[in-house]
């Protein structure tokens, strides 16, 4: 058990436990008890470090998101340097992209919670501009990349891919996924 002699570790875990969860079996199924079991801390624990449910949820939430921002970042650096960069053996960045979504599906449980992020926003206002940092997110790194019109299908297809692949547990085929994205970056602008 976390002990009470590290607070800010036993707030840490319980953040690291309300990801796991809610990746686990969805917002709507997420309580108390679950996270507290999951973190190894007393159930009071979490409403003595976060008043309600939705405050425990959304702080959390705004912690995976801090992530996802570092891997927009991420992957707009490596698909500019690809545009500009390409060697004899590249497959230019609708290889690398693809090759970037199959690495972030290859962790099932960040992209259900990606997936239930944007399912719990329909419902819960608070946690929309949290649920939009990504697609948003997403559709400003595709058009500074291919304009607007392209980074706009892009953006699309990505987040497309995303949810069938959570929801089939499966992930596209690489082949296809990338000939899919090399037409619509190949497309001209409307």
């Amino acid at each position: 058990m976390t002990t009470s002699r590290d607070p800010e570790g036993r707030r840490r875990a319980l953040l690291a436990a309300t990801v796991e969860v809610v990746a686990e079996v969805g917002v709507a199924r997420t309580t108390h008890r679950l996270i507290a079991a999951r973190a190894d801390v007393p159930l009071g624990a979490t409403t003595y470090y976060f008043p309600t449910l939705n405050d425990l949820i959304a702080t959390a939430l705004e912690q995976a998101g801090d992530a996802w921002d570092a891997d927009l970042v991420r992957w707009e650096t490596e698909l500019r340097r690809a545009q500009h960069e390409l060697g004899p053996d590249d497959d230019g960045p609708a290889g690398l992209l693809t090759r970037l979504i199959l690495e972030y599906l290859a962790d099932q449980p960040r992209a259900r919670l990606e997936c239930e992020l944007y399912l719990a926003a329909g419902h819960t206002p608070e946690l929309r501009p949290l649920a939009t940092r990504w697609l948003l997110g997403l559709r400003e790194v595709t058009a500074r990349l291919a304009g607007p019109s392209t980074g706009y299908a892009l953006a699309t297809l990505v987040d497309g891919v995303f949810l069938q692949a959570t929801v089939t547990g499966e992930a596209p085929a690489a082949d296809q996924l990338q000939s899919a994205i090399a037409k619509i970056w190949a497309s001209p602008a409307v």
